[in-house]
């Protein structure tokens, strides 16, 4: 077994309802498969890319796994697509009912046309990071030399003072019901 730390957005309603909704319900998802043994709190945060769409609601979720990465990526899109993803061709960064990435895998790295592990954009990203340094500061990430926390703290040094609400937490009685729960 192995931990996948799981990053999660969404910025559109899904069946599940608002994106907090939805990434409450698909916590419960993961559970198919591994088993979620920690989470983030929740963050609202500003679109990156294209500009032009509703903030996202992002978390992290940390999933112990017998899975390979292959294995669990095809499980990641199934369950995007439950929730009503669509992957519209020319519109990268758009808006998303699911987005479910698998941010770090264990120590592993991997690099193939359809996997890459640490994701790529990792080290860019504080809706990612921010969330991943709440439940695993000290999670080493392979091929950065560096864990997750001081990359956090790298990233924040040379972000922009005007991006200061580009990532906030979101108190959600909806999320924390599930996570007082151990969900």
């Amino acid at each position: 077994m192995r931990t996948a730390y799981i990053g999660m957005g969404a910025n559109l309603a899904s069946w599940a309802g608002t994106p907090e909704a939805t990434l409450t319900a698909a916590v419960l998802r993961l559970e198919s498969l591994g088993q979620v043994v920690g989470r983030s709190s929740l963050y609202s945060t500003a679109p990156v890319g294209f500009a032009a769409q509703p903030r996202f609601m992002n978390a992290v979720a940390a999933l112990e796994t017998g899975l390979e990465p292959q294995e669990l990526l095809h499980g990641l899109l199934a369950i995007e697509e439950e929730f009503g993803r669509e992957r519209p061709a020319g519109l990268a960064n758009g808006p998303r009912t699911l987005d479910l990435d698998i941010l770090l895998f264990g120590e592993l790295e991997i690099s193939s046309p359809e996997l890459v592990v640490p994701h790529p954009r990792l080290a860019e990203r504080a809706f990612a990071l921010t969330p991943l340094n709440e439940i695993a500061p000290r999670a080493f990430v392979p091929g950065k030399g560096q864990t997750v926390a001081e990359l956090l703290d790298r990233l924040l040094e040379t972000t922009a003072r005007n991006e200061s609400g580009a990532v906030v937490r979101v108190e959600s009685s909806v999320w924390e019901n599930r996570k007082d729960r151990g969900l």
